[in-house]
């Protein structure tokens, strides 16, 4: 039997750093690996998000917490520059997950 190619989405110091390890290591990672996903598809609890953002339901793939959210735009001439929810920009939705121990958002779009 061959030895299996690595997937192509798989950084290159990984696809060939993993094969040189021995089984007991990978074993080890397999065990990581699993772990870190479990974390990071867990969902974002409520008092973790802004306070503008209300969650909709969990994204497809199981990652984070879909929520939608009004939002200022930056531009400190525009209404939203004053805070105020009703005159900031949306809803829009975002999903917010943890990445390297961090919650970090992403724009889905409109709802």
């Amino acid at each position: 039997m061959e030895q299996p190619s690595p997937p192509t989405s798989l950084p290159k110091y990984l696809a060939e750093g993993i094969p040189k390890q021995n089984v007991e290591t990978l074993r080890d990672v397999r065990k990581y690996v699993d772990v870190l996903i479990e974390y990071r598809e867990q969902p974002v609890e409520a008092d973790e998000l802004p306070d503008s953002a209300q969650p909709v339901n969990r994204d497809n793939n199981g990652m984070g917490t879909v929520v939608k959210e009004k939002v200022k735009c930056g531009d400190e001439t525009c209404k939203c520059a004053s805070g105020n929810l009703g005159d900031m920009h949306g809803p829009y939705l975002y999903r917010y997950y943890r990445e390297g121990g961090k919650l970090t958002s992403e724009y889905l779009g409109k709802p």
